[in-house]
């Protein structure tokens, strides 16, 4: 740690961006590197009057560009709208296994883009464990890395690669109980404080608040970030909310950044910035809120069903569906469990905030349809549910077709589902 904090020491006269010589510098024309900061001070002008995401877009373009138009950026390229990989990403990349952080953990999780495919590499060197997460949370949302037994260096570096992740891998359950030791994200632009930009569509943030619903991480758990000099720039306070990460460490190809940040870091999953389709693509995020909701804390999603303030429903609301046909603003489910019953299924679909304005119940067909006000509330709950599990069964779910009396033999309304109110939740 000494060597990290010499190293820190020494290069804290240096400019955020080192500099790019070029002919316009020798011709005594500004810098590429006093552009980048007019650029970014300008950004911070408009702080009070643009919105937090437009602010950080302006810094993402900013950072990208630049990193463009001075040869900085590795393969691959273009780096727009990705974490960047940047020429010297292995020289940062060293001073990894020299943190003292690094030295006492046993587990580390490390994001899959390339800048921190050394930073993965020695995690494996080291025999520690290694946990990556899977792209988009599509699957899961740990996959632990195992080498072949006797793998040499050279294996290593190929289960550190992307390709490796997806050949050496396994789930890691909700079950496991795995405890994270070291955390490292991957990022657009860094301040000296510790404030973190990633590339605009918030995983790293929610890895890290999944992280914390599941007892994984503390707020203790150090956090690294891997980026080139030019990545560490001013960024305003004013861009920051409840839910992002900020960061421990620092390294670039040059220094160690101790940031020191005391802004607490995400204190678990902010629902009330998850919306229905998120929900219906990460089934582990389904099952996290499924356990929240059991353990009494507000689930309320950014786009649940509700009704606007004041609204009250008509007896037409209320009334049972004709039964000649069913509307298009119907969603038919199938395959329930033989030991269903409409009370467990009701409780299941409050719990994902897709409870319906009424349900008809077909228990010997072991399915129901749930009528909801308007087709789009209707294609929300269709997201919502893919892959929804009642008991050991996988619930197919479809927009119900035109049906005719015929087809709702045995079945009847349930009474009406109680209006699903949001409420604001906590991160």
């Amino acid at each position: 740690m000494r060597e990290a904090e010499r190293s820190h020491q020494a290069s804290a006269a240096r400019p955020p961006c080192p500099p790019v010589q070029t002919s316009a510098q020798a011709r005594g024309v500004r810098a590429p590197v006093t552009s980048l900061r007019a650029g970014l001070r300008r950004g911070r002008r408009r702080a009070l009057t643009a919105s937090p995401w437009s602010r950080g877009r302006d810094i993402r373009e900013q950072i990208w560009d630049y990193m463009e138009s001075q040869n900085l950026a590795d393969f691959p390229r273009p780096v727009h709208h990705r974490i960047p990989n940047f020429k010297g990403a292995s020289r940062a990349a060293e001073h990894f296994p020299r943190l003292q952080a690094f030295k006492m953990a046993r587990t580390i999780k490390v994001n899959p883009d390339a800048p921190q495919k050394n930073a993965r590499f020695f995690v494996l060197e080291s025999k520690k464990t290694l946990l990556v997460p899977t792209p988009r949370l599509r699957t899961g949302l740990f996959n632990k890395i195992t080498p072949p037994p006797g793998a040499t260096k050279d294996i290593l570096r190929k289960c550190a690669t992307s390709q490796g992740v997806r050949n050496y891998s396994t789930p890691v359950g909700l079950d496991s109980k795995v405890l994270v030791d070291l955390v490292v994200v991957g990022s657009v632009a860094v301040s000296e404080k510790g404030w973190r930009i990633g590339k605009g569509e918030g995983y790293a943030d929610l890895e890290y608040a999944m992280m914390v619903s599941m007892g994984a991480v503390s707020q203790g758990t150090p956090v690294v970030t891997i980026v080139h000099d030019c990545q560490v720039v001013d960024i305003p306070e004013a861009l920051l909310e409840d839910h992002d990460l900020t960061v421990d460490y620092i390294l670039t190809p040059t220094r160690v950044i101790t940031t020191g940040c005391e802004r607490p870091k995400p204190a678990g999953i902010a629902w009330s910035k998850i919306s229905c389709e998120m929900l219906g693509k990460m089934p582990i995020l389904r099952s996290l809120r499924h356990q929240e909701e059991q353990a009494g804390k507000d689930v309320t999603l950014r786009d649940g069903p509700r009704s606007p303030p004041g609204a009250t429903r008509s007896p037409r609301d209320l009334a049972p569906p004709e039964l000649g046909s069913v509307p298009l603003s119907s969603v038919q489910i199938g395959n329930l469990p033989r030991d269903a019953r409409v009370s467990e299924l009701k409780r299941a679909l409050s719990a994902l905030g897709v409870a319906p304005s009424r349900l008809t119940w077909q228990g010997p067909q072991h399915g129901a349809f749930l009528h909801y006000r308007d087709p789009a509330e209707a294609q929300q709950a269709i997201a919502c549910l893919q892959g929804f599990r009642l008991g050991a069964n996988t619930v197919r779910v479809v927009l119900a077709r035109q049906q005719r009396a015929s087809d709702l033999v045995g079945s009847h309304t349930a009474e009406p589902l109680p209006d699903h109110q949001p409420a604001i939740a906590g991160p």
